[in-house]
């Protein structure tokens, strides 16, 4: 679709012309004048619009846009532009982005050589998962001598994926395979116990543990075996997240339920990589879905996939209802971190008879959210009597959260207090520290 606009420009001159006639309507020379400079003005545009309109597709247009991008994270895209014409142009793109954006005021503009292409890139930061829609690409060109603008609408609709953050799962990967997550902020915490399963029979070398030497085999072979082991791998992650509406607050323009999904497709991630199984369970009123622990290919695939549909309802979660899943689905005992939030110790009192009860079959590792707004008060200094109540009630709020550390600590629960930021890497952290401390 192209249309056609006049520059301001013309309207300032016609303007001036007709100015110019009103005050020559009673003298013959200055109408004659006026009249041959409306005439020129009139040949000029006309001349111009010619030139822009000579070639049928001035301007070609196209966007290089991810199949899927990552929620919370800078997604890089490109629009690349081909000017057609022999003489350079100046121009403007619009970009038509997704609703969810809320984004009214795109524009880049631009300068291009004749028969010359160039690339304009820029980035995207989605907060909320879903479909997102690109709708097409506007691009007003400005004629050589400035008087008209030829407005081409190049169709690119284009549906793509908003996932949970994938481009900060592949970070972490990286570093975990490099043995760089100290370079990410996680702790390195030394290895304090080990535990060991039985690998194979060799024979024995020099060195080996004479008290690993098995006698049976020893017997039939007629030399020395011993068996070999290794350090005890395999052992099962369950993320759990809480989907009820205590997830639901808002932080710098994403939910604690985005954030907790983020930090579970890292730590799935990360536990694969270890070796060990990862599984999910989202829950709500009800049990929602549930990806059996594993370390097959594809395992990240179906979590990802699992974690990309879901959404709250803002009902109440049920733990007693999660902890019949836990008891009847995961049979061997695992790590079960649970990543869920509770704004009074009341709250978490009327949940702690399920959450003993998971905690006697596996590991649980409790992941309680810091409300970064009531810290920032309890830091600030208080000048009047408002302030101080404000600050006070602030302060109560705080200690309570810390206390709820406490009392999932005393009933053989692990628990972190954790701001939305640093929830990744306070989560693996504590998992390489279990890990360490062979909990697992």
């Amino acid at each position: 679709m192209q249309s056609f606009y006049l520059n301001k420009i013309v309207y300032y001159i016609g303007g001036a012309i007709a100015l110019l006639f009103i005050t020559s309507y009673f003298h013959p020379v200055l109408y004659a004048l006026a009249a041959l400079l409306l005439a020129l003005l009139v040949i000029t545009i006309l001349a111009d619009a010619m030139l822009v309109y000579l070639k049928k597709t001035g301007i070609v247009a196209t966007r290089t846009l991810p199949d899927r991008l990552s929620i919370g994270d800078d997604n890089r895209i490109i629009l690349h532009l081909f000017n057609n014409y022999s003489y350079p142009v100046n121009f403007s793109v619009i970009d038509e982005l997704p609703a969810q954006f809320q984004e009214r005021n795109w524009i880049r503009k631009a300068s291009l050589a004749g028969n010359q292409g160039t690339d304009i890139p820029y980035t995207v930061k989605p907060l909320t998962r879903g479909e997102y829609i690109f709708y097409d690409i506007h691009v007003l060109v400005t004629a050589p001598l400035g008087f008209v603008i030829r407005k081409y609408t190049i169709p690119a609709q284009k549906t793509t994926r908003v996932y949970p953050s994938y481009v900060q799962m592949r970070r972490f990967q990286l570093l975990a395979i490099s043995n760089r997550l100290q370079d990410a902020g996680v702790k390195r915490s030394p290895r304090l116990g080990h535990s060991m399963e039985f690998e194979h029979i060799k024979e024995y070398v020099r060195g080996d543990d004479y008290r690993t030497i098995n006698w049976k085999a020893t017997g039939r072979k007629g030399s020395l075996m011993v068996n070999n082991y290794t350090d005890e791998r395999s052992q099962q992650v369950y993320c759990i997240i809480n989907k009820g509406r205590v997830m639901k607050m808002p932080f710098e323009g994403m939910t604690l339920l985005d954030y907790a999904i983020n930090a579970s497709l890292v730590l799935s991630n990360i536990s694969l990589v270890k070796q060990d199984k990862a599984g999910l369970i989202t829950f709500a009123e009800n049990q929602d879905s549930f990806v059996p622990a594993d370390k097959r290919p594809g395992q990240m695939s179906r979590v990802m996939e699992t974690l990309y549909k879901q959404e709250t309802r803002f009902l109440e979660a049920d733990y007693e209802k999660l902890y019949t899943v836990v008891r009847n689905k995961i049979n061997n005992r695992s790590l079960l971190v649970l990543f869920t939030n509770f704004e009074s110790m009341e709250s978490l009192q009327r949940e702690m008879p399920a959450l003993k009860k998971m905690a006697h079959y596996h590991l649980l590792l409790v992941v309680l959210f810091e409300n970064t707004a009531i810290r920032g008060l309890t830091e600030s200094s208080a000048t009047n009597l408002e302030e101080v109540y404000i600050k006070t009630i602030a302060e109560k709020f705080a200690f309570e959260k810390r206390q709820m550390i406490k009392e999932l600590q005393q009933n053989g629960i692990l628990g972190i207090l954790s701001t939305p930021q640093q929830l990744t890497v306070n989560t693996i952290n504590k998992y390489l520290e279990l890990k360490n401390r062979a909990r697992i």
